[in-house]
């Protein structure tokens, strides 16, 4: 699999073009905006964009998507459903914040706890993940070791639970007892920031480290 990351949208966001090495088929995970951007990173890779991938319905992650979709005329997949009030809201949130007109979707496929999604050939495991919002996924690359985390965990820090039907309990829970089973060595992107890895926050980060947890 590979990657290039791409900051979108006034809150540089960490959108990921991802792809399959042998097929050159690619997924865009969370287009918040740049869509020009984004299209223009797929051309100098060469690869073809056949599907979305949304971790969470924020704005900075998924504003994009509807008008992404019909662009290409490709399906979307994700987040879990639970998020679809957030999604529904997307055109006044983004009017809200000054973002550039967006639209509300409905995705091709809603994702839960031990799905999978493919690009090209090249699988990902999909964690719910609740906390910063209900529906939040993550998405896992077990053969390259890599995570997508949008904004469940950051370089020091986690995601912010004071939205609605937001949890800390609920977030800490995601991170420690589902993220951190898939391993130490996992290389993870996160929604804004610099990338990690899940060792580095075990033993650093102040909201999540094992030291803290006795």
């Amino acid at each position: 699999m590979k990657a290039v990351i791409i900051p979108v949208t006034p809150f540089a966001q960490n959108c990921s073009l991802i792809w399959c090495e042998e097929t050159k088929k690619a997924a865009v995970v969370d287009p918040g905006g740049d869509l020009n951007r984004i299209l223009q990173a797929a051309e100098e890779q060469g690869v073809e964009i056949e599907k979305i991938l949304i971790t969470h319905g924020h704005l900075d992650h998924a504003g994009g998507t509807e008008e992404l979709r019909k662009k290409l005329d490709v399906p979307v997949e994700g987040p879990h459903e639970d998020d679809k009030f957030w999604i529904d809201q997307l055109p006044s949130q983004c009017a809200r914040y000054g973002f550039p007109e967006s639209f509300a979707f409905t995705p091709d496929r809603w994702l839960h706890d031990n799905d999978t999604v493919t690009v090209g050939n090249e699988t990902f495991d999909v964690v719910h993940c609740p906390g910063h919002t209900p529906g939040h996924v993550v998405f896992v690359n077990k053969k390259d070791r890599i995570a997508i985390v949008g904004d469940v965990l950051f370089q020091g820090s986690i995601g912010r639970t004071d939205f609605p039907r937001g949890n800390h309990e609920d977030l800490i829970h995601s991170i420690r007892e589902k993220l951190w089973p898939l391993g130490d060595d996992i290389t993870f992107v996160p929604g804004h920031g610099n990338l990690s890895t899940f060792g580095q926050e075990r033993q650093t980060n102040p909201f999540v480290a094992d030291l803290n947890f006795g």
